[in-house]
């Protein structure tokens, strides 16, 4: 098979952490007889300094005559720090997500057995968990009218749904429990929130399409209090835009690190694989950023991408065998030796071959 990557390192780690991902992926396919290309691609920060764009078009073209994106992080303190700056590098996040039409982000949240003591919560609570955290992308707050008044002393953000954006985030959350275990739950804030409602009514219209699938329903407040007393509990989690970006961070803490977790962001056009973890700056070019969730989000891109589960596979095992080894950068070392980026791609690479 022939496979068509668009590379967009983009800002802080993110070309560190890409750079172990595309190791993997070219183990994978000289194991398994693909060929790969790659074509760099430039977004956020670094794309705001070389044309004034976050996302410029030329990047955008790239990534829709690609199979998929590899995407690394945005986002720079010189930004962060200026609240007065026009243009952001996350801006640049939101555009590839809208104008690819990636209307939704795939988190797995799973366990490695080897790692559950670096978990703040107990052994017993986050041994085995395995859920999937569906968030949807591209509407809500973060796409609602903004905006200042009276002088600027009053700010407000709109949060706007429409029944086609929340009945097909549901469909595929729906589609993803039927093939787990056939668990869903809804978050909302439907005692609260006008939003909410239409989520919940549109969900419970559509129930009886998935006889076999146990629908709970849980405002947000309180799951994200579950998350922390019986992250077991979850099969398949769906929730809007803010309430997402929220809870998957927090549901990042249960494996014991966020440089373990991969995503994905699936939708109209090409889908777009990422680690959860941000442009980390302050780690930035030191060589100690952890390479995992990169290289876990290039067996997702084999996975959801091209639907070769056995090259995913090799990937996901080969991450495993480098944890249970200790082959671990120093966010999970812990006193023992703690691993380079580049070494743990060179270590997982090696494996996989």
């Amino acid at each position: 098979m022939k496979l068509r990557i668009a590379k967009l390192p983009g800002d802080g780690i993110g070309p560190e952490v890409v750079e172990q991902a595309v190791k993997a992926v070219d183990a994978v396919c000289a194991k398994f007889g693909h060929e790969v290309s790659y074509t760099l691609g430039y977004v956020g920060a670094c794309a705001i300094d070389r044309t004034g764009d976050p996302y410029p078009q030329e990047t955008h073209a790239l990534c829709m005559e690609s199979d998929a994106v590899l995407f690394g992080a945005v986002g720079d303190p010189k930004y962060d720090n200026d609240p007065a700056a026009k243009v952001r590098p996350e801006q640049g996040l939101l555009a590839i997500r809208k104008q690819l039409g990636l209307f939704a982000n795939l988190r797995p949240v799973e366990t490695f057995r080897s790692l559950v003591g670096k978990s703040p919560l107990k052994t017993e609570l986050v041994d085995g968990a395995d859920f999937l955290c569906i968030r949807e992308l591209t509407g809500g707050m973060y796409f609602g009218e903004k905006g200042r008044k009276d002088g600027g002393d009053t700010a407000f953000d709109t949060c706007i749904y429409s029944r086609f954006e929340v009945e097909r985030i549901l469909k595929l959350a729906f589609e993803y429990a039927q093939r787990r275990r056939k668990h869903l739950t809804v978050v909302d804030k439907a005692n609260v929130l006008e939003s909410s409602r239409l989520w919940r009514q549109i969900a419970r219209e559509m129930e009886p399409q998935w006889p076999d699938v146990t629908v709970d329903y849980m405002f947000v407040d309180n799951a994200a209090m579950q998350l922390i007393r019986q992250p077991k509990f979850f099969d398949v989690l769906v929730t809007e835009n803010t309430f997402g970006d929220i809870l998957t961070d927090e549901a990042s803490c249960i494996s014991g690190s966020m440089g373990l977790l991969a995503s994905a962001s699936v939708g109209a056009h090409t889908s777009l694989f990422e680690p959860i973890h941000g442009s980390y700056p302050q780690a930035a070019g030191k060589n100690i950023a952890n390479p995992v969730a990169a290289i876990l989000s290039a067996a997702m891109m084999f996975e959801y991408a091209f639907g070769l589960m056995e090259e995913g596979a090799a990937i996901r095992k080969a991450v495993a065998a480098s944890i249970d080894a200790g082959v671990v950068t120093e966010d999970l070392a812990a006193g023992s030796k703690a691993y380079s980026t580049s070494e743990v791609g060179d270590w997982i690479a090696s494996e996989i071959k």
